[in-house]
């Protein structure tokens, strides 16, 4: 049997395990050490993608579907499923963040990390468990993901921003620092933002809030 013949059950996923691999290629429990040499070959010949540890993807997936909205948020869940989308990532999808950045960004209750692989780079923040909400679910190809309202990734940007006291003079605009772009925010997306200000009982962010009503919604 050739790899193609031996990848094609794998090629309609969106990703695969050790376990799953070992199956299609007839491994039995003592070939672990032949199965992983081989998925070595076959990542660097470039038939699979390595997502994270022990996670896959094939190549052929990735060129059916990579290009289609729905691919990074999926892959970002497959990495860390405990984790939504938010900060610069849906920013840039709502057009409020005119800099383009390429990492997906995310927020989680787990720590803190940064993921590189083939397919980009993926960052998630770590945020206390009372704060962890403001997203809907979605699924793409059975991978559920979840991605913040844009009133919820405004807000994780500046909780997460560093603010030094210098930057919360009177005259600062905090949406020309960071080019940000939410005149077209409505009612409902200013409640649903203040709220979250509220749940967080921070002043740094009751600061921000100020300053937003301030300077761009004139409130």
């Amino acid at each position: 049997m050739t790899k193609r013949d031996q990848l094609i059950p794998l090629e309609s996923l969106p990703y695969f395990t050790l376990q799953a691999f070992k199956q299609v290629v007839g491994a039995g429990e003592d070939d672990s050490q032949r199965v992983r040499e081989l998925l070595s070959r076959w990542t660097k010949e470039g038939h699979i993608l390595r997502l994270k540890r022990g996670v896959y993807m094939t190549q052929k997936f990735y060129l059916l579907h990579h290009n289609e909205t729905e691919f990074n948020p999926a892959v970002s869940a497959i990495i860390l499923p405990q984790s939504y989308l938010s900060l610069h990532y849906v920013l840039q999808r709502h057009g409020i963040l005119t800099e383009v950045t390429h990492a997906v960004t995310g927020v989680t209750q787990k720590n803190t990390r940064t993921i590189e692989n083939q397919l980009g780079i993926y960052e998630y923040h770590h945020i206390k468990p009372e704060l962890y909400n403001g997203f809907s679910h979605h699924e793409y190809h059975g991978v559920r993901y979840y991605i913040a309202s844009k009133a919820r990734a405004l807000f994780d940007l500046f909780y997460f921003y560093p603010l030094p006291r210098k930057y919360r003079g009177a005259q600062t605009n905090l949406t020309e620092d960071l080019r940000l772009n939410i005149d077209d925010f409505s009612p409902d997306d200013k409640e649903m933002f203040a709220g979250y200000i509220r749940d967080s009982d921070s002043p740094k962010m009751e600061y921000v809030l100020e300053n937003l009503r301030r300077t761009v919604w004139r409130l």
